[in-house]
């Protein structure tokens, strides 16, 4: 299998590297059979990458220790079903799982490319094809996973890195890591249509369609990931602010300012600049997240073992910056827009800000980032960026950008009157201002949570009254409401997928309020029989069970969950008490006690990394969760728990599912006529003066649908 997988690593090096240079060449030399043969290669190259990672499966399957990435991260007691985990749990097999992921996201981009695009395709491909060379080249000369082990073949391996156990990473690195190199489609299609000259809009909506399906796949890995920390990693939460969290989140900002913005473009015909600046500058953040995950000089929980691997990357990533910019330098002059922004109260200004605030969030992420570096490199002291600073910095511009989510779809095109701000803000800013005020009367006093609740119930009810207006409308024209919900939403499912992306966003906002702002600890520990307080629940350790595998030894705690009432155990039971949260029933329950169910927390030690690997106990509702944590299984027999409550943690996972309904129905083809009509309408506004096409197409469809705001 080695050498099936270094052929066909060769062969991917050599197909590859003739697609990007004879595309190149049959374009500007005017011969099209070249560029033929060029994409033809292209799609070989993908099935030599494939080639290459069922060669690498296959040797895993097999348990063949006679290669060193094998023997490195698998053994012959890993279950078969973590088998495509361990593929790309190192570096090297990482790596061809990028290469694989590219390569087949290329081939459809090729595919499905339009013929409008066929001018500029060419350039797309060599972009895709030099990328994928670089990736055949470092894995052929700096990173081969099919490397023989250095000495007698062993029998056994030494197994699957102890955390990557988890159902979440059959999910979560793969979404990622093909999120972040999923961003070069876009990029190539925008890069294609620069160096060909081809300056109007027939790269946009491919590019869109490509970025919002990039976009979908890292939002739901970053979440995959949130729930993976909060299940194993044993320190309490889902968010860290991580390194390498940092850089799979900062290109998906980026990649979010893009997806609003690209609409300005395809509606108005402006921010030309500003799309493929972004798409840039997503491109290379994407490149710095493949340099500091592959033995940067961030350290970080999720990365690879520092390697020579830094530099080769580094290296790409400043290159790749020098190409974006160069060829958006290049082309400057002819990407501005004959149209400017006529009012600050319009959605393309909303968009700008939207824009602007996103990108201040990802430069003070950057800035946490690399700064630990530039403190290293200066004053040889090793400074870590913690928590505490990106809340503090970000937190703020993060509730701005959700604030904006209520502004935008309420402003019209153009300019806003008056009369319409009052018309469309009314009923939001009055429930918003509602919710601020209930909270406080409630005796919530914690003002940056209420600000933020308000905030969240504005949004919501500035989607809800688009939603109801435009329903009510169709109604009144003789639909039922199920169908005049349906007809609105599938008359512009970009828009309308928009804003059920934006109420998973909303969900997601309710469970950091709740979990940051809200949450309880206690730290205790108790022996067999005793139980623990926190809040209104009670914990009985009942027991412990221990077991052996092959590579780890395991323990598990039973503890039986008991909901109380708070107030009897702290004026009736105080001759049960041994301590601080601590009490003895004598492995009974108080009559006021209502049992809720069993938590099985647990530790597996493994030798071969000297790591220990735990798994939380949750009992979850949506408005709150028990979480406990087994920190240690002392040799008196009792237990140390780390206990917490986490307020409304379970809307942060049921954002999850609505944010990939939303990115659905976005990417939902419409019908071949509304096609047609939309193909025609853009035209229209890109031959016509400011202004004047577009007010050519509204004005007909007005007077056709009185009362209708337009969209």
């Amino acid at each position: 299998m080695a050498e099936l997988g270094v052929i066909a690593l060769l062969l991917g090096l050599g197909l590859s590297g003739y697609a990007a240079v004879g595309s190149v060449i049959g374009q500007s030399r005017g011969v099209p059979e070249l560029v033929v043969s060029a994409r033809r290669s292209l799609y070989m190259s993908a099935v030599a990458a494939m080639a290459a990672g069922l060669a690498l499966l296959t040797a895993f399957m097999q348990n063949d220790f006679s290669l060193q990435y094998v023997y490195d991260h698998s053994n012959t007691v890993l279950g078969r079903g973590f088998t495509f985990v361990a593929f790309y749990s190192g570096n090297q097999g990482s790596l061809l799982y990028i290469l694989m992921a590219l390569a087949l996201m290329s081939v459809a981009a090729v595919l499905w490319a339009p013929d409008r695009f066929s001018r500029s395709l060419p350039y797309t491909i060599a972009v895709l094809a030099g990328t994928q060379a670089f990736y055949f080249l470092v894995l052929i000369f700096f990173a081969s996973p099919f490397e023989a082990f250095n000495g007698p073949v062993p029998i056994e391996g030494l197994g699957l890195n102890p955390l990557l156990e988890h159902p979440g990473m059959y999910s979560h690195p793969p979404i990622i890591m093909a999120g972040l190199v999923g961003i070069t489609i876009p990029f190539a299609y925008a890069a294609g249509a620069l160096i060909s000259g081809n300056y109007g809009d027939d790269w946009v909506d491919i590019a869109r369609t490509s970025g919002i399906i990039v976009w979908g796949v890292m939002g739901l890995g970053l979440l995959i990931g949130a729930w993976w920390a909060y299940t194993i990693l044993g320190w309490g939460g889902y968010w860290s602010w991580d390194p390498i969290e940092n850089v799979a989140l900062m290109p998906w900002l980026v990649m979010t300012a893009f997806i609003h913005s690209i609409m300005v473009q395809k509606r108005r015909g402006m921010f030309r600049m500003w799309n493929v600046a972004l798409l840039n500058i997503a491109f290379v953040l994407a490149q710095l997240g493949m340099f500091i995950n592959r033995g940067g000089p961030v350290v970080s929980v999720h990365s690879f073992a520092s390697s020579s691997l830094g530099v080769v990357f580094i290296i790409f990533m400043m290159v790749s910056l020098v190409f974006a910019f160069g060829v958006f330098l290049w082309r400057y002059p002819q990407l501005k827009s004959d149209r400017t922004i006529e009012s600050f109260l319009s959605r393309e200004a909303s968009f700008l800000v939207n824009n602007f605030l996103l990108l201040a969030v990802v430069a003070v992420t950057l800035w946490g980032v690399v700064f630990p570096v530039f403190s290293d490199l200066a004053r040889d002291v090793s400074v870590s960026v913690s928590a505490p600073y990106f809340n503090r910095v970000n937190g703020p511009l993060l509730l701005a950008i959700v604030a904006i989510m209520g502004v935008g779809p309420l402003l019209p095109w153009r300019k806003t009157s008056t009369r319409s701000m009052r018309n469309w803000f009314l009923w939001p800013v009055a429930g918003g201002v509602a919710v601020v005020a209930g909270l406080f009367a409630s005796g919530i006093s914690q003002w940056v949570a209420v600000i933020a609740f308000g905030i969240v119930a504005f949004v919501a009810l500035a989607i809800a009254e688009e939603w109801w207006r435009g329903t009510a409308a169709r109604h009144r024209g003789g639909d039922s409401w199920p169908a005049a919900y349906w007809k609105l939403v599938s008359g512009n499912r970009p828009r309308h997928g928009g804003y059920i992306v934006h109420l998973a966003v909303l969900a997601l906002a309710i469970g950091i309020i709740g979990t940051q702002l809200f949450d309880q600890r206690v730290d205790v520990a108790i022996f067999p029989g005793e139980s623990a307080l926190i809040d209104n629940y009670r914990v009985e350790f009942v027991d412990v069970q221990e077991g052996s595998r092959a590579d780890r030894q395991t323990t598990q705690a039973r503890l039986n969950i008991f909901q109380i009432d708070r107030s009897e155990y702290e004026s009736d039971l105080s001759g049960y008490r041994v301590g601080a949260n601590r009490f003895d029933l004598g492995g009974g329950s108080y009559p006021g006690d209502r049992s809720v169910g069993t938590l099985e927390p647990w530790q597996a030690f493994y030798p071969a990394y000297n790591q220990v690997a735990v798994r939380s106990g949750i009992r979850s509702t949506v408005f709150e969760d028990l979480y406990v944590i087994p920190s240690n299984f002392n040799v008196d027999g009792s237990i140390a728990l780390r206990m917490s409550i986490n307020p409304l943690a379970m809307w942060l996972w049921i954002s999850g599912p609505i944010f990939l309904l939303g990115t659905a129905v976005a990417l939902w083809p419409a019908p071949a006529v509304e096609r047609s009509i939309a193909t025609v309408a853009r035209r229209r506004r890109a031959a016509a003066p400011s202004g004047a096409a577009e007010n050519a197409l509204v004005a007909p469809l007005a007077a056709g649908t009185p009362g209708k705001k337009m969209i």
